[in-house]
């Protein structure tokens, strides 16, 4: 065989191998790749959810049921006030404990809300008792403002799907004779995996039907009580 031939056999199938070698990494790293994406994806996601969670238990706390929108919860964030029960005193301080007993002993036919006024003056005055006091503060001022990145806005959106709208559903069902109220807010992964492999993102959605789950992240339920937790929790 001419040796320039020879050469050229070596060089080719020297490129040939990393060629194949690459394509094994590429391969191999693809699905890798493709799941540490989805996972920073699902916390920037998750965080959303447990946001509107917040939120929606707030919004059922002033308003006796959940909201079925975004745009409820904005309205609420933004203009919305929230009953704060505020306690005085300590019920570790004995003396405070016993000075309390006495004034409601003294003052039995008194509404809750006079004895309040009367404990309150008397704390005024000095003397030591425990009482709770209920004032209403915004909601803006309460929930997330130590969170100087909240966006309320971005609630409405699933993060890296190019705008589409964050799925929330809202309703009363009767459970054991009660009346319960039940929210549920979804991001699926077909929304939240844009972009990404679409066949690897397919293979995911197949593996959570096959596990009887649902093909994304979600917070809440309208199909039974679940305390509002999140899929992936």
């Amino acid at each position: 065989m001419n040796k320039t031939v020879k050469i050229i056999l070596e060089v080719v199938l020297a490129v040939l191998v990393v060629l194949v070698a690459w394509a094994i990494v590429r391969s191999i790293q693809k699905p890798v790749n493709f799941n540490k994406e989805v996972a920073a994806r699902s916390h920037v996601a998750i965080q959303r959810l447990k946001d509107i969670r917040t939120l929606q238990v707030a919004y059922k706390g002033v308003n006796g049921k959940f909201t079925s929108t975004i745009d409820s919860l904005k309205l609420f964030y933004e203009n919305g006030k929230m009953d704060i029960v505020m306690q005085i005193g300590s019920n570790d301080d004995s003396l405070a404990v016993a000075n309390t007993m006495a004034v409601k002993k003294a003052n039995r036919r008194l509404k809750p809300e006079q004895l309040t006024a009367k404990l309150q003056e008397l704390y005024e005055q000095g003397q030591k008792v425990v009482f709770s006091i209920t004032t209403q503060i915004p909601v803006k001022d309460t929930l997330f403002h130590n969170r100087p990145d909240f966006c309320i806005d971005s609630l409405a959106f699933i993060p890296f799907s190019g705008g589409q709208p964050t799925e929330m559903e809202a309703t009363v069902k009767t459970v054991s004779g009660v009346k319960v109220p039940l929210f549920e807010a979804r991001m699926p992964y077909k929304a939240l995996c844009k972009g990404l492999d679409n066949q690897l993102r397919i293979n995911l959605d197949a593996e959570r039907r096959d596990q009887n789950k649902y093909e994304g992240l979600q917070v809440g339920s309208i199909s039974a009580p679940n305390n509002n937790a999140g899929n992936w929790e």
